[in-house]
């Protein structure tokens, strides 16, 4: 005997006519999966944050991964602290179109701090950080090293939303460690040719941005590329994983591999492909996170490339169906707005050449670790204004980030 659907409130489904399909919010769903070898990879999911504390209506989800090397005091404490140095960078009361304009110079601000604090701590680890942040259909993305977020449109589009900071791939960061006081170069054993992949020295990092690493050198800069991107309000699935992953798969294969399934399993199957593919070899860690449209109750799976005309057509008749019954109407199916990409390593380019003036106290905020001050001296004194509001502690990362000072371990 068939079991009777739940009953609706009439002013739910009254309220489900009035709202068009652009207004009303997804839903999102997530999935999560590892694999330790060395214990270094540290994930971070909250889907409950809120612009408005107390108010649902201005809620957000953060996803993260930190992917730590030479131990994991830097992965923990970017974990623990780099959301709140992100919000506490943005301007309290804003509207929800103001907040996600000031979100990537936030996220650019909320890294630096958190690699001023951690470094106070003396400690010499150090961690790559991929943070995404999702408000309805609007998906930023912030990241240092070679952690990944890709993103797969319900028209089997795979879209890379970071950048790999790694000195092997990367040609211009190469040239701006080199220009900032570090060598870049292959480990050198007995005076014989360099074996591995290429390296900042001092140190032997492989990567040219991190949070951390302290003894390495402060032109190995925690100032993230930032990706600002609208989907259409067909969804689409982001998949977010340490180099665990991205060392054994492609893009578009860790995609294909888990389409039409749920972001939990997606994950799991994720993790497993890339294990089959490479074996256990380092630190795998996977988030699945589908952005889905409101009415659905699962991402309507992408159409297989391969599929006999007959089962081409019924698939495509039952998707045509369950999109005739839904509440809202897709719009074209994997359209995806850029809103915003900027990756520089210049902090005064990423920050604006404001001055934030707080109004409460009438003091100036300095646009890092957001202390104020009563003065601005230590900061450019030539007008027009040629950067933003930095206090002496900020100024002096600002300085030795790019090459103007040397770094000093802390």
């Amino acid at each position: 005997m068939k079991t009777k659907p739940p009953l609706v409130p009439l002013g739910t489904l009254i309220r489900r006519e009035l709202r068009h399909g652009n207004v009303e919010k997804p839903t999102v769903n997530h999935g999560q999966a590892a694999l330790a070898k060395k214990g270094e990879d540290y994930f971070l999911i909250k889907p409950d944050c809120e612009r408005i504390p107390g108010n649902p209506s201005t809620s957000f989800s953060v996803f993260a991964i930190f992917d730590g090397h030479n131990g994991i005091s830097a992965a923990i404490f970017a974990k623990e602290n780099l959301l709140n140095n992100i919000l506490s960078a943005i301007p309290q009361g804003c509207a929800r179109e103001e907040w996600l304009q000031a979100l990537p110079r936030a996220l650019v601000a909320g890294f630096v701090k958190t690699d001023i604090e951690f470094q106070q701590k003396g400690e010499t680890s150090g961690t790559t950080v991929t943070f995404v942040v999702i408000d309805g259909w609007t998906i930023t993305v912030a990241s240092v090293g070679d952690s990944r977020c890709i993103l797969d449109t319900q028209a089997g589009v795979v879209s890379l939303l970071t950048v790999d900071h790694r000195l092997e791939e990367n040609v211009e960061e190469r040239e701006r460690v080199t220009a900032s006081g570090g060598e870049v170069g292959r480990l050198n054993i007995f005076g014989g040719d360099g074996v591995g992949p290429l390296r900042c020295w001092p140190g032997g990092l492989c990567l040219s941005r991190s949070i951390g690493d302290t003894d390495v050198g402060e032109f190995i800069v925690p100032i993230p590329h930032v990706k600002q991107v609208k989907l259409s309000n067909s969804g689409g699935r982001l998949i977010i994983a340490s180099d665990g992953i991205w060392d054994a798969l492609s893009s578009d294969v860790a995609a294909q591999s888990c389409r039409g399934l749920p972001a939990e399993l997606a994950a799991k199957l994720v993790v497993k492909e890339a294990l089959r593919s490479r074996g256990l070899k380092d630190d795998t860690t996977c988030l699945v996170v589908d952005i889905i449209p409101y009415g659905y109750p699962v991402l309507p799976p992408t159409p297989r490339k391969k599929q006999n005309l007959l089962t081409s057509l019924i698939l495509g008749k039952k998707f045509q169906n369950s999109m005739n019954k839904a509440p809202n109407k897709l719009s074209a199916v994997g359209v995806v707005e850029e809103l915003f990409e900027e990756g520089s390593a210049m902090l005064a380019e990423r920050l604006g050449k404001d001055l934030a003036l707080n109004s409460n106290s009438g003091m100036f905020r300095c646009a890092v670790c957001q202390a104020d001050h009563d003065d601005v001296s230590g900061t450019p004194s030539s007008q027009p204004w040629e950067g933003p509001m930095l206090c002496s502690k900020c100024r002096r990362k600002k300085d030795a980030m790019e090459g103007k000072r040397s770094s000093v371990t802390t």
